[in-house]
């Protein structure tokens, strides 16, 4: 197929995540303020969207916690700078099973819980965009699985839906973009539709280029993509997107490193994704011609 490069490109900065970064770099946010701060200084870099998930304050492990994705919210939104709001929906969904010889009863750190609370902080926060990962997958930890039936996909992407707020579609292999075109057929979900494509999670779609083309590929045309690859990898996926006719996703919940030795900052990560995208000549977009692009609603969170 020709090469049709994206010359309009958003970049995404993941701030933080839910993965067990938090003692591996000092710069990965914790408290609320630390991740609001985060997220303002990449939007400030550049970023037209920022992808926030929350944690403990004190651990710096996951959280679902309420108090904190609006703390979070209500200080990036009285910032002085604009950027597109998109909290992950993703959590409430894993189960750790017990041994291979006795599964049950669950381990601890298993997180099941129903639509309605998995989608309780958007609601109550109202961002432009929310995630929705598109199906149950295994993870590089031997029992762990993030857990998302075509049930619980419909009744959260129903949901999202109804609150107005634009579901971006994760995929970590080609079977979640099949279903969610399903989504969209069965009208849960609005055409265009937002995809990020996931590269190189374990084991997900691996990070190599043929996949990632089978990934684009199988991508409506008139949907819009992201994709990002973890670690080193990251940089070589901002280019490889913006080549495919994508946009890009930096950030620190994907990569501690700016370089060999080097943590960096989600500013920093940022500002190479800008340098990079620019130098193939393509233009680095704001968080308005996002909103334009995508038909986002920028609504005010309930009072």
């Amino acid at each position: 197929m020709p090469l049709t490069m994206n010359r309009e490109v958003f970049i995404t900065c993941a701030v933080t995540g839910s993965g067990s970064t938090q003692d591996r770099s000092p710069h990965v946010p914790r408290s609320p303020k630390q991740i609001a701060d985060s997220a303002i200084a990449a939007a400030k870099a550049g970023a037209a969207v920022a992808h926030c998930h929350v944690r403990d304050p004190e651990t710096g492990a996951p959280s679902r916690d309420l108090t904190y994705y609006r703390e979070v919210m209500d200080r990036i939104r009285d910032a002085d700078v604009d950027v597109v709001l998109n909290l992950t929906a993703g959590m409430g969904g894993d189960i750790i099973f017990g041994s291979s010889e006795a599964p049950f009863p669950t381990a601890k750190g298993t997180d099941m819980v129903g639509a309605t609370e998995r989608v309780a902080h958007i609601a109550e926060c109202l961002p432009e965009i929310c995630t929705l990962d598109c199906g149950t997958m295994n993870f590089a930890e031997a029992d762990y699985v993030m857990t998302n039936t075509p049930g619980m996909l419909t009744a959260m992407g129903t949901m999202m839906t109804a609150l107005g707020v634009k579901p971006e579609i994760e995929a970590f292999d080609t079977g979640h973009l099949w279903y969610a075109k399903q989504l969209v057929a069965d009208g849960v979900l609005k055409s265009p539709a937002l995809v990020q494509l996931c590269m190189g999670v374990p084991w997900g779609a691996p990070d190599d280029l043929n996949t990632l083309m089978a990934m684009v590929n199988n991508v409506p045309d008139d949907w819009t993509f992201s994709a990002f690859g973890l670690g080193r990898n990251q940089m070589a996926y901002v280019a490889a997107s913006v080549l495919a006719g994508g946009n890009v996703r930096v950030g620190l919940e994907d990569n501690l490193w700016l370089g060999k030795g080097e943590l960096a900052t989600n500013e920093q990560l940022v500002s190479r994704a800008v340098t990079i995208i620019e130098n193939m000549g393509a233009r680095v977009i704001g968080p308005q011609d996002v909103r334009d692009k995508l038909g986002l609603i920028k609504q005010a969170p309930k009072s």
